[in-house]
């Protein structure tokens, strides 16, 4: 399966919520789907053990790359939700299996602040395949001073946002049922499908 890494070394970022309803999006789209848990905390499995068998189904995949429920292949996309600080050879090793890197981030100065030296070091180990790296706002409206402020800190990398995902309760309550915003009724979720449409042209495009 092609790979996508979600990675941010700041806790609290985002990168659960935003790695479940990756997987489930992709899942709701027909694709074979693998959710790999590599956080200590084992949210993202958590999650997946509520979900319901009626739902778009998602396999879950340990931190040795053994999966179950039958859903992965040779084909479809594996998830990987990494750990807080993944950094120096982890990042080196799982960087070099992955297809491409999401990067969620919160328009805050620590986050920003964080996110900038892991962007940096990102770069170092991808080089000329930064393209493979996306960057999603997480939490903010576009056209606000706080989607601003992240995409001037941004021009310094060259990286460009991918899309903005609004904060809202959506997210969380769909997750205590191990559900997603693509799982809720589209004339409720609509808005938010839409701001996940870029990602998955982002995610088509990669080589």
């Amino acid at each position: 399966m092609r790979s996508i890494l979600v990675a941010n070394p700041k806790g609290g970022a985002g990168k659960t919520t935003f790695a479940v309803n990756l997987a489930a999006g992709l899942a709701s789209r027909g694709a074979k789907v693998a959710l790999c848990d590599l956080d200590r905390q084992r949210s993202a499995l958590q999650w997946l053990g509520l979900r319901s068998s009626s739902l778009p189904g998602i396999s879950s995949v340990g931190g040795d790359g053994r999966g179950t429920g039958g859903r992965e292949g040779s084909d479809g996309w594996m998830v990987v939700d990494s750990p807080a600080g993944l950094h120096g050879k982890n990042l080196a090793h799982a960087v070099k299996l992955a297809a491409g890197v999401l990067v969620p981030v919160q328009p805050s100065l620590f986050d920003m602040a964080a996110t900038g030296e892991f962007l940096s070091s990102l770069m170092g180990t991808l080089g000329r395949k930064r393209r493979s790296i996306g960057i999603v706002g997480m939490r903010v409206d576009p056209r606000t001073r706080a989607a601003a402020t992240l995409e001037a800190f941004l021009t310094q990398f060259e990286l460009p946002v991918i899309t903005y995902l609004r904060d809202t309760q959506m997210y969380p309550n769909a997750a205590f049922a191990g559900q997603s915003v693509f799982d809720a009724p589209e004339y409720i979720a609509a808005r938010e499908i839409r701001q996940w449409e870029p990602v998955f042209r982002w995610m088509d495009d990669l080589d």
